[in-house]
């Protein structure tokens, strides 16, 4: 299957719907009987609620998880004494006391590896420790420490620290002011103030150093040394801490109480509250548990019911009145790509379920504005609309917040519905802003929400009015690259006479350039008289003509003088160079990566319109002349832009080499070149009708006219028309 039938294929569209539905059905809340939400102060208008079977009343999730985290704070951490470790510690002394002792008496130079090691010894502490040892073989030069004064003394402090104990954690980082001793199957409770930590267990042999006569420096010596042989003797026990935090959060219920069999839940016209709302709850998980397999099915089948009719009636209005984008698989891959993502959003809200105001943060804005820019309005607010349920359907068919969705929707729409630039987008903030807060006040004022409650969620609003405009200038980008969209802002950028296209043709044909520009003017005014994109239509007359930059000199409106080089060649040849132009400006086009709805005005201008002067000039020459051979290759216009801007080519041209135009010749002329295009079946794929081409004449005629007005002229305007 080629890349054109896979784009139009209905099979792909009936696989993007499916999967779509599928993907929006595995997000629904699992195990739960699906029914209206329920929100704290409205009024419950159905009948008494009664409990069919008895079922567990389920705390608030955000008090639940609360207590369940005062719960496992309140277990101490468990650490296991290691008798080994003083041993080892010790004995590790004294075998680095006797590797010194031996470096030292062999008079080593003290550039041994392993003494200088900073796991050991740093240099400075070294040459302390060297010239100590010399101190000792020469009587009368000793300090107040010896070397052997400083090995007994850290010994002595080593065994002191492991009496009391060293943690393997730093006390401050424990967030209980006990620990749990565990020996054997008992856990010992002790304040962790009285042991020691790897950092402070230092603190005793600084203090016995502080009574000698010592340098600081030297001190500093002596406490590097005694460092490395501390290590901590009472060693936290992560697993079985994580053991008991655990029992600790079994043993949270998860329940309030219990609603007995034929116990009424909530009377009619009851106004909700939030135990009734948690009696609510309880009972639809209950309910959702107590079905079978097969209410499991029927269920899931209710749900594919509910979200396919819901995307069906998009569906139904995209054939009915958009059916290029319908009938383009690209394009409703988009749709598919929103819908899928904001429902992904809505199943991890659900999951979160931290506060109620959260569902703010749902970018429904987002989609509304995305689809808007890269289509139309209705096709904006008409998603808006879909996506809203069916999110609202996600949230167990949240009226309020279907509500809320489709109003600030609804007016980012209308905020980006003519935008001009990109910045333009970031003024949605407030429109989407006045949408939520508008309904939030709404329905807060009916539930009789709390004020807390009312700046909770107007704070989640304004972060959703704050953050969409963003999210919407980030993904256009992508889709606009990605799915080859032209959007009216690409179209808008493409008018920039700095572009590089535009600009060669200023340069290299300004005659064509001039030609452009005016047919721009002239097709834009037809395009709004008739409603079509007039925008589009500019932007094409802008480009129609680029592949004249290359051979501008065979073009009349570039011939400065009177000099023709069609004059020196045969027919055919000029109509090849003629030709050519529309070949070699769909090559510029795609080498500077215009839109393809920008390239196809290239061909589409001239269509497969006979090229008369030559053709007339052929058969002058040869008698006769097969006529085929003197049009141009196509296609024929297949919208109504392409077809205003051909005619707008021919009109404004022919104007243009008009000695004396007046207005009935310029109404005659645009009316015979219409008729001539009618006749020769130019205009047959355009879909413009009777009346359309009847605003076009109108229009065409009006413009041109005033275009070609008398001028009074200036006083001397003869001798200012003379060479001086």
């Amino acid at each position: 299957m080629t890349t054109e039938k896979l784009m139009t294929a209905r099979r792909i569209k009936a696989l993007i719907y499916l999967v779509t539905i599928v993907l929006i059905v595995m997000m629904f809340p699992r195990g739960e009987s699906i029914e209206t939400e329920v929100n704290i102060g409205t009024v419950w208008i159905k009948d008494d609620l009664i409990a069919p079977f008895s079922f567990p009343v389920y705390k608030n999730s955000a008090s639940y998880k609360k207590e369940v985290e005062r719960a496992q704070s309140s277990v101490i951490p468990i650490f296991i004494k290691r008798n080994e470790v003083p041993v080892l510690s010790i004995d590790s002394l004294k075998r680095f006391n006797q590797f010194l002792l031996g470096i030292l008496d062999d008079g080593t130079s003290g550039n041994s590896p392993q003494v200088f090691n900073p796991t050991f010894l740093s240099r400075e502490t070294f040459l302390y420790f060297k010239e100590l040892r010399g101190n000792e073989t020469r009587r009368g030069r000793r300090g107040p420490l010896s070397l052997n004064d400083i090995f007994f003394k850290v010994e002595s402090f080593l065994k002191q620290i492991y009496t009391i104990g060293v943690l393997s954690i730093p006390e401050t980082q424990l967030n209980r002011d006990s620990i749990a001793l565990r020996i054997g199957n008992i856990d010992q409770i002790e304040l962790k103030s009285q042991f020691y930590d790897t950092k402070n267990a230092i603190e005793p042999l600084r203090n016995q150093l502080r009574t000698y006569d010592l340098e600081d420096e030297k001190r500093g010596f002596i406490l590097e040394y005694a460092r490395h042989f501390i290590f901590p003797n009472m060693v936290y026990n992560k697993t079985a801490t994580e053991q008991e935090r655990e029992l600790a959060k079994n043993k949270v219920s998860k329940y309030l109480g219990i609603v007995n069999e034929n116990e009424r839940i909530i009377a009619k016209h009851d106004r909700i509250t939030s135990e009734s709302k948690q009696k609510i709850d309880s009972f639809r998980i209950a309910k959702g548990e107590t079905i079978g397999a097969e209410g499991i099915i029927l269920q899931n089948i209710g749900k594919f019911l509910h979200i396919a009719f819901l995307i069906l009636l998009l569906g139904i209005y995209l054939h009915h009145f958009r059916p290029k984008v319908f009938g383009n698989n690209l394009k409703l891959t988009i749709f598919a790509i929103l819908f899928i993502w904001i429902s992904f959003v809505t199943y991890l809200i659900n999951i979160i379920n931290v506060n109620d105001a959260v569902r703010l943060l749902i970018f429904i804005p987002v989609v509304s504005m995305l689809l808007t820019i890269l289509f139309d309005s209705r096709i904006g607010f008409y998603s808006t609309v879909i996506i809203s349920l069916v999110t609202g359907a996600l949230r167990g068919n949240d009226y309020a917040f279907v509500v809320m969705n489709i109003v600030a929707g609804a007016f980012s729409v209308y905020t980006v519905r003519d935008i001009k630039n990109r910045s333009h987008i970031f003024k949605s903030f407030t429109y989407i802003l006045l949408g939520y807060v508008v309904t939030i006040l709404a329905f807060a004022f009916e539930r009789y929400d709390s004020y807390d409650k009312i700046l909770l969620e107007s704070a989640f609003a304004v972060s959703n009015a704050l953050l969409s405009p963003v999210l919407t200038f980030g993904l256009l980008i992508f889709f606009e690259r990605f799915f080859r969209i032209t959007t009216d802002l690409t179209l808008l950028e493409l008018t920039n006479f700095d572009r590089p296209l535009l600009r060669d043709l200023a340069r290299k044909a300004p005659g064509t350039f001039s030609h452009s520009i005016t047919m721009g003017t002239l097709a834009e005014s037809a395009a709004e008289a008739i409603g079509a994109n007039a925008l589009l239509a500019r932007v094409g007359a802008y480009y129609h003509d680029i592949g004249k930059t290359i051979t501008p000199q065979y073009f009349v409106e570039n011939q400065l003088n009177n000099s023709n080089p069609h004059e020196d060649i045969l027919p055919k040849e000029s109509v090849n160079v003629l030709i050519g132009h529309i070949e070699k400006g769909m090559e510029l086009a795609k080498e500077n990566s215009l839109p393809p709805e920008i390239i196809n005005f290239i061909p589409m201008h001239h269509g497969t319109t006979i090229i008369t002067y030559f053709y007339d000039k052929a058969q002058q020459l040869y008698g006769e002349a097969d006529e085929n051979d003197y049009r141009y290759r196509g296609p024929k216009p297949d919208s109504k832009e392409t077809a205003i801007v051909m005619i707008a080519d021919a009109c404004e041209s022919a104007v243009r080499a008009m000695e004396k135009p007046d207005p009935e010749k310029i109404e005659n002329l645009v009316n015979n070149l219409i008729d001539r295009r009618i006749a020769d079946g130019q205009l047959d794929d355009s879909n413009l009708t009777l009346k359309d081409i009847r605003k076009i004449r109108e229009t065409f005629i009006g413009f041109l006219v005033g275009q070609r007005h008398k001028r009074i002229r200036y006083p001397q305007q003869d001798e200012l028309e003379k060479k001086d």
